[in-house]
């Protein structure tokens, strides 16, 4: 899918250690979100889109990249070359333009202490991702988006593999120890995060 043409000129910090940058993508005339998350080995992009030369420096040594499903890959590839590290991504990836130097599983520990959870529905091999500190930080990928102005949603059931399924996998990670949201459309959801889950599933 390649990456969007409109690049980010600032990085936005959602706690301490953890930033956002959002795109209106052009590939799906929406709005695309990327965080960062700062670890004791350096920073770690989660599916990074195109970010200006001094916002991606202003973030410090990037080490490793990770990604929640292969529709996330924007940036990825282009960064491994120029900064010389790994992508990670789900085991079950097919359809990525390159491959990933690691392949991750449910439960799997990632770079950034970030605990990989199987989120199906949305797509067939997509993961969220739980930062632990900070009282929880929950990286997600097509399952829901925050529009700009607006409250948190499922994506619509048009763009779902399985609607079903998705609403299943909202509903679970209701159990999931998270303060912070951040999905891969929108704003980061940065107060009574599992009540906007909640409200989201009620619509």
């Amino acid at each position: 899918m390649g990456e969007p043409h409109v690049v980010a000129h600032e990085v936005l910090e959602v706690v301490p250690g953890v930033w956002h940058w959002s795109v209106h993508d052009d590939r799906i005339d929406f709005i695309s979100s990327s965080h960062a998350v700062m670890s004791g080995d350096g920073v770690v992009l989660v599916d990074p889109l195109p970010l200006a030369p001094d916002a991606l420096e202003s973030l410090g040594s990037v080490t490793a990249i990770v990604l929640t499903t292969s529709s996330h890959q924007r940036s990825a590839w282009r960064l491994r070359r120029e900064l010389g590290v790994q992508v990670h991504a789900p085991a079950l990836t097919k359809e990525s333009d390159e491959q990933p130097d690691s392949r991750y599983a449910e439960g799997d520990r990632l770079p950034g202490d970030l605990q990989a959870i199987f989120t199906p529905g949305a797509g067939t091999t997509q993961h969220s991702l739980l930062l632990e500190q900070h009282s929880g930080v929950l990286f997600t990928p097509d399952l829901f988006a925050h529009p700009p102005g607006g409250t948190l949603v499922l994506v619509p059931d048009r763009y779902m593999h399985d609607s079903k399924q998705a609403r299943r996998t909202a509903q679970e990670l209701l159990a999931r120890p998270f303060a912070v949201l951040c999905t891969g459309h929108g704003a980061p959801v940065l107060e009574d995060a599992h009540g906007a889950v909640r409200a989201a599933l009620a619509a």
